[in-house]
């Protein structure tokens, strides 16, 4: 089939008959007085409704299949960490025809090759008939995807292939997003490509806790493993979310599926796309949510909300002069009901930006005036260098990262300013029969100072089996030696 040439999914294009047909449903689901005819006729509607929309998404809703380096399981209180060769499978966002994709930063980990299959249009768009294309499946087509910008604290990642004139979905305002919407979960679980389940909004925006504070539109559309970065979309078509992870006792749909809201999706890929990372704001606060224990003990004004854990020094919070016990009720004059949704609404803003923080010290009412600064992202710095081929060192079987002043600078009581961090070791290699552990530099190799991976991946080149290596390793601030033979 020839390369798919149908139009991007165009913003607040409704259904016709959507609510006519919800009031019949409903009715027929209450036991209500209806002809049997008009039930009838009516839930026919309501399907091919549902069909027409499906068929008009589904092909900007891709398989992601992945090749690379990832953790491997082990035996529970394993002292190391163990890498290895992955195939793995996800699935991803078309947002741009030109061939931009989001999908999960995780479906992505370690990635040599990615792989993305999209289906060609079977059909014109909104004909879906069943003998046209009954098992609601296309051609197939595969295009390998470059990574664009990964960010792992959003578990979002975007991607590129090299194809134009894609279906794509434009982005719902995820605030608009009430409970018992009606939504389709799409993606490739289990590997099965194209496959599109039916459910409602649970929670439009749900918290699990101090865990992991981030907010997520819940859902009971049935999503399982190889759903993870796919499109959870409305009835107008739009993307309400990217498809992320269960809570699941079997590791199967329980009807807990959660995705990484609309609004978030946007502003990440934005700066993916343009910067190849995400910056993001903070205030210098640590905030949490207020418990009825902790207002008791804290004596606070308030039983709910949130409450200022900590305010870091020299930051725009202690210039402007908030204090630890302090309760944050707006921000910008937007009420603040969560510690999550305050972080979110920070993380949005750009270091400059002028806020206005609204809080409650004692009985008084106070409005503050805030600077943002630009937070520093550590887990993105490690994620840029900790590349599975440039860092792996083969002949050791060991995962290192380069110190640079930024790494350097996250290794409080490092003795050096330069060496080779061990992040993980391949059950594969020399290294796990070694006592070299995740977090040692090693600084030296049989007297030659290292800082570069370049430089040990050289040396170990030109040695032979049996001849003796010694690794200057510095553990916990502490210089030790590690003397071994090379075995291959």
């Amino acid at each position: 089939m020839p390369e798919t040439r149908s139009k991007p999914i165009r913003i607040g294009r409704p259904l016709t008959r959507a609510s006519m047909l919800m009031t019949v449903a409903t009715a027929v689901l209450l036991g209500q007085a209806a002809p049997r005819e008009a039930r009838h006729n009516s839930l026919l509607d309501l399907s091919a409704e549902i069909r027409s929309l499906s068929a008009r998404v589904a092909p900007a809703v891709v398989r992601i299949s992945v090749s690379g380096y990832g953790a491997l399981d082990q035996p529970k209180g394993h002292p190391v960490s163990l890498f290895g060769r992955q195939e793995t499978i996800g699935s991803g966002v078309i947002v741009d025809p030109d061939g931009y994709i989001v999908t999960n930063a995780h479906v992505i980990s370690g990635a040599v090759n990615i792989q993305v299959a999209f289906s060609g249009d079977a059909s014109p768009p909104g004909d879906a008939s069943p003998k046209d294309n009954p098992a609601g499946d296309a051609e197939v087509q595969s295009a390998r995807a470059k990574v664009v910008g990964v960010d792992t604290e959003s578990d979002i990642a975007v991607l590129k292939i090299e194809r134009k004139g894609l279906t794509a979905l434009q982005f719902l305002n995820s605030d608009l997003v009430r409970q018992g919407d009606l939504v389709l979960a799409l993606g490739a679980p289990m590997g099965l490509a194209n496959s599109m389940s039916l459910g409602v909004v649970s929670s439009p925006a749900r918290s699990l806790g101090e865990v992991n504070p981030k907010v997520y539109v819940q859902t009971d559309a049935s999503i399982n493993p190889g759903n993870s970065g796919g499109a959870l979309v409305g009835m107008n078509g739009l993307l309400v979310g990217l498809n992320t992870f269960i809570l699941s006792q079997s590791g199967g749909n329980e009807g807990l599926g959660f995705a990484i809201p609309a609004n978030t999706v946007r502003d990440v890929y934005a700066q993916l796309r343009k910067n190849g990372e995400v910056k993001r704001g903070e205030l210098g606060i640590f905030v949490q949510n207020v418990t009825p224990v902790m207002a008791q003990g804290l004596h606070l004004a308030r039983d709910r909300g949130v409450v200022l854990a900590d305010v870091e020094p020299d930051s725009p919070a202690e210039a402007a002069g908030l204090q630890k016990g302090d309760l944050v009720i707006r921000l910008d004059g937007q009420a603040i009901a969560s510690a999550s949704q305050l972080e979110s609404r920070v993380f949005r803003h750009h270091a400059g930006d002028a806020v206005e923080l609204a809080i409650l010290r004692g009985k008084e009412e106070l409005t503050v005036p805030l600077t943002v600064r630009e937070r520093v992202n550590v887990g993105g710095i490690l994620a840029r260098l900790a590349h599975p081929e440039r860092n792996l060192i083969s002949r050791l079987g060991v995962l290192c990262v380069q110190i640079d002043k930024e790494i350097a600078a996250m290794l409080p009581g490092t003795r050096q300013s330069y060496g080779l961090v061990v992040a993980a070791k391949s059950p594969e290699g020399q290294a796990q029969f070694l006592d070299l552990q995740p977090g040692d530099i090693i600084v030296a190799a049989n007297t030659l100072p290292v800082a570069f991976i370049s430089t040990l991946q050289s040396m170990l080149d030109d040695m032979e089996p049996g001849d003796p290596l010694v690794l200057q390793i510095d553990r916990e601030g502490r210089f030790q030696y590690l003397a071994f033979e090379l075995d291959r």
